[in-house]
């Protein structure tokens, strides 16, 4: 799930909780909403830190150099 489709459900759950006065039979509006707001900002959370995880920069690692490298035997 992309950052995009995290935002889009924390929106749509706003205004399912907040904005809208709609009323269906057998379903809660609003608890559908706070659970789309609760599973976007999981999912904001969960895609930053894996976003953070792949920019984690690795220092490269030296060769060690043996005594007969620095002669020149091999």
């Amino acid at each position: 799930m992309g950052l995009g489709v995290c935002i889009i459900l924390i929106a749509v759950g706003a205004i399912l909780t907040f904005a809208s006065d709609w009323e269906i039979e057998g379903v809660d509006l609003d608890l559908v909403g706070l659970i789309l707001m609760a599973v976007g900002i999981i999912g904001t959370a969960v895609y930053t830190s894996i976003l953070r995880r792949r920019r984690m920069v690795v220092p490269p690692t030296t060769p060690t150099m043996t005594d007969d490298d620095r002669h020149g035997l091999h």
